[in-house]
């Protein structure tokens, strides 16, 4: 199982002078098991810092965080998070990147290399098992830290902006690549992006967030048969939606 709960959850940042900044304001949400879900908003609205709170890597002032019931206090293996920077060990192969998680959470050295080949497989890098980070591109180097944070066979895949830094041709193969990805292991998938577009080719439900505070503006479950067609009729009726809303959030 893979369900998160927030509920009535705020996050205040500390500034100079004692001074605070309320960064999430009374959200509530829930995510289905093997949902795939987005979360947009305007910059600053604390998307990453929602995504954060599930992760185990911020503190709540307010509220609860469970994952199948369980408090989400601290980071575990139940979570794994991909980031936008590729976060790579530079002093570590692919293959020994990738096997670092399993390594840490104590699995034998011959099932470690076995999960660890599985999703080098999943992610089409077989021949660069033995490269370097700085030698491959940003999207292969992207696909490492994705096998990196599936080797631990987390429940939740947590994704914050992943394909952000990466050319336009790049990151719609990714997108599709994901997709296979979350289609095979049923996973949950929780993605932060500031791209509708991105949002709406991916996602059973999209959270859109209101300006700073963040809050839960509104919740978006999206019908639209997969695979999608980015510019069908109905994928351009709701980017206009989104757009829309996003228009009225930055004139607050």
């Amino acid at each position: 199982m893979g369900e998160v709960k927030v509920s009535g959850i705020s996050v205040a940042f500390e500034k100079e002078k004692g001074e605070s900044t309320l960064a999430l304001d009374n959200v509530d949400l829930e995510i289905k098991d093997k949902e795939f879900v987005c979360f947009i908003g305007p910059s600053g609205c604390g998307k990453t810092t929602l995504l954060r709170t599930i992760a185990g890597l911020e503190r709540l002032d307010k509220g609860q965080i469970t994952l199948d019931g369980e408090d989400i206090t601290i980071p575990d293996s139940t979570r794994g998070m991909v980031f936008q920077e590729y976060s790579l060990f530079p002093w570590r192969t692919v293959i020994q990147n990738i096997t670092f998680g399993p390594q840490m959470n104590g699995i034998s050295k011959n099932k470690t290399l076995e999960v660890a080949e599985k999703y080098l497989n999943l992610v089409g890098l077989e021949q660069f098992r033995n490269s370097y980070p700085y030698e491959l591109s940003g999207g292969m180097r992207q696909r490492v830290a994705i096998a990196r944070a599936l080797a631990n066979e987390p429940k939740v895949l947590l994704m914050d902006e992943p394909f952000g830094a990466l050319d336009a041709q790049t990151r719609n193969t990714l997108q599709k690549e994901l997709l296979q990805v979350w289609d095979k292991y049923q996973i949950t998938i929780v993605f932060v992006t500031h791209s509708v577009d991105e949002a709406v080719f991916l996602a059973d439900k999209i959270v859109v967030m209101s300006a700073r505070p963040g809050r839960v503006k509104k919740v978006i479950n999206v019908d639209l048969p997969r695979p999608r067609e980015r510019t069908s009729s109905e994928a351009n009726e709701l980017r206009n939606q989104l757009l829309k809303m996003l228009a009225e959030e930055r004139r607050n």
